[in-house]
């Protein structure tokens, strides 16, 4: 019998924090096939202009450059509206991966969800 490694399965959770923060929590893999999932469930939250958005990627195994351009596409348009994008991980190589490609010029970078949450919510900014 022979076993095939298959994908790990991406998932996104949505939550709200305070009147105006967002929080999706992305599990698994983010590549070509799962970018165009990720990109309509950020957009649908900066689109309105109500709020900030912080994506956890703490349970991200693999991200590839169509999801670094989805991250990048929903900084952008958050910041017409005048919020910002906030991601979340503590994984050196990913951190590294957004400063090398330029994103951290664009987005903040918090080791933890819950640093994210104390930074935008906690400051009563949002």
């Amino acid at each position: 019998m022979r076993f095939v490694d298959t994908p790990e399965e991406m998932r996104i959770t949505l939550a709200r924090v305070g009147a105006s923060t967002h929080v999706a929590t992305v599990t698994g893999e983010l590549d070509l096939y799962t970018a165009p999932t990720l990109r309509e469930r950020l957009w649908a939250l900066a689109e309105d202009g109500s709020g900030t958005v912080i994506v956890d990627l703490s349970g991200v195994s693999f991200i590839d450059s169509t999801a670094l351009g989805v991250l990048a596409a929903t900084a952008k348009l958050l910041r017409r509206h005048g919020e910002e994008l906030v991601v979340a991980t503590d994984d050196p190589r990913l951190v590294r991966l957004l400063e090398v490609t330029g994103l951290r010029g664009l987005l903040s970078v918090e080791r933890t969800l819950a640093e994210a949450v104390e930074r935008i919510v906690g400051d009563g900014a949002h």
